[in-house]
């Protein structure tokens, strides 16, 4: 034990000290009679770190071309269709509310009324005393949703993700990816400890190449893809990433983050868009920020998956169970999402964004391999660009957010349009037009 705890102290010396005192060599407080160690303000001073340099340097660079910073701006009230911000009222192609959810009064009566009766914390996790009869009920209405077994919700829809890749896979297993896969997911895999490859987007050939050379290599192997594209408004090939995770003897997950509620007649996500089972797939994740207007995230599918996920993955186990008011919201858009009045808003949401899509192609924007459902890119190959015209698109009354390198590649900076079944057609006809006007004016000005 003395040994370890020498061979310890000598791997914590990474810089010896002129001043070193010359105690015995196997006593192991001699470190506290030395001088301080000469350390660069590098490393204590949070001003020198590499994240605040690029973004010292970014807002730099944006003051020098005159162009304000895009982010955090304050919405003063529910933002839809329509917003408000420093008390103007636009045109908002910037919000995941979908369906219009967000405002709709049994929504926010449900929201009430779960605040009232259960206060406004669980104050505990709910392995511990935060269980509510509420948090059943959502979780057993996303299972009846998605036609499986069982499923299970966390707080947050990034550390749902998080989370669940960190506790399920390990440095035995391999997680293969979509190139263009969020964030979180990449965070989880990292966390994991499992190798970690991507595969070229919405390309299933490069995943059955990876998995023809690697899969033997590892024990467990999970295929990460999904539902709809965030950035590009495009969707995977569901049949074939079924075939090949079946030949192959995987797992695959899919995060409907963007494309539950959205896409298919009912809004029931990408098996609904595909017409194939639910069970094919083996872990269906998503959020309660979109479509279902709460927040966090669940995990659906087998028991025996979500019970584990109960019981050991941390982000659940460790964090406190979901305020009422904030499932409550999400379990009545469950319920009416088996109405007319939800297909109505579904059709409605399909139809603006097909017409958004059709009139920017026509007007020779390019607008990538979106599907033209609630997601609608404009590619502009310059940062620079796509700042410039998001400013100038919100002074004309149009709130439309950049997507800037490094988020993206230079070459694909962008305008990221949400689409809203409250949307409409002449909504879109002016962003357009605006949007050509500024565009050819930026260009001959640069």
């Amino acid at each position: 034990m003395k040994q370890q705890l020498l061979d310890k102290a000598r791997a914590r010396r990474t810089r010896p000290t002129t001043a070193q005192a010359q105690g015995p060599e196997d006593d192991i407080f001699a470190h506290r009679t030395t001088a301080p160690l000469e350390i660069s303000d590098d490393f204590v001073r949070f001003d020198r770190q590499p994240g605040y340099q690029q973004l010292s340097m970014m807002q730099q660079a944006g003051a020098a071309f005159g162009v304000p910073e895009p982010f955090f701006r304050v919405h003063e009230g529910c933002a839809g269709a329509t917003t408000r911000i420093d008390g103007r009222e636009l045109v908002n192609f910037a919000s995941y509310n979908y369906l219009d959810y967000s405002r709709h009064p049994e929504v926010i009566k449900a929201a009430a009324e779960a605040a009232a009766h259960y206060g406004t914390s669980v104050s505990a996790s709910r392995a511990v005393s935060g269980e509510r009869p509420i948090h059943r009920e959502l979780e057993a209405a996303v299972a009846r949703t998605y036609e499986v077994e069982d499923a299970v919700v966390f707080v947050s829809g990034h550390a749902t993700n998080v989370s669940t890749l960190g506790y399920l896979l390990g440095p035995k297993d391999l997680i293969l990816h979509d190139e263009w896969i969020h964030n979180s997911s990449l965070v989880g895999a990292q966390l994991s400890g499992a190798r970690r490859m991507p595969f070229a987007h919405n390309d299933p050939d490069a995943l059955e190449a990876l998995l023809s050379s690697q899969r033997g290599k590892f024990e467990r192997v999970l295929i990460v893809t999904e539902g709809l594209y965030s950035m590009d408004g495009d969707v995977p090939d569901l049949p074939r990433l079924i075939a090949l995770k079946q030949q192959y003897r995987c797992w695959l997950m899919v995060d409907e983050a963007h494309s539950f509620g959205v896409l298919g007649k009912r809004g029931l996500g990408l098996r609904e868009h595909f017409d194939i089972a639910a069970r094919d797939v083996d872990i269906w994740m998503g959020t309660m920020s979109k479509t279902l207007s709460g927040c966090g995230g669940y995990i659906a599918g087998c028991k025996e998956l979500v019970s584990m996920l109960r019981y050991f993955a941390p982000g659940f186990l460790y964090s406190v169970g979901m305020p009422a008011q904030v499932a409550a919201p999400s379990l009545k858009i469950l319920e009416l999402l088996q109405g007319d009045d939800a297909r109505q808003r579904i059709a409605r949401l399909h139809a603006v964004s097909g017409y958004f899509l059709t009139r920017a192609r026509a007007l020779g924007l390019d607008v990538g391999d979106s599907l033209g459902v609630a997601v609608v890119p404009v590619i502009l190959g310059s940062s620079l660009v796509a700042a410039r015209l998001s400013n100038q698109l919100f002074e004309a009354g149009f709130n439309v957010q950049p997507i800037l390198h490094p988020a993206v590649p230079e070459k694909s900076a962008r305008l990221r349009f949400f689409l809203s079944c409250e949307h409409t057609e002449t909504q879109v006809d002016a962003v357009l037009e605006t949007l050509i006007q500024q565009l050819s004016d930026i260009k001959a000005g640069l």
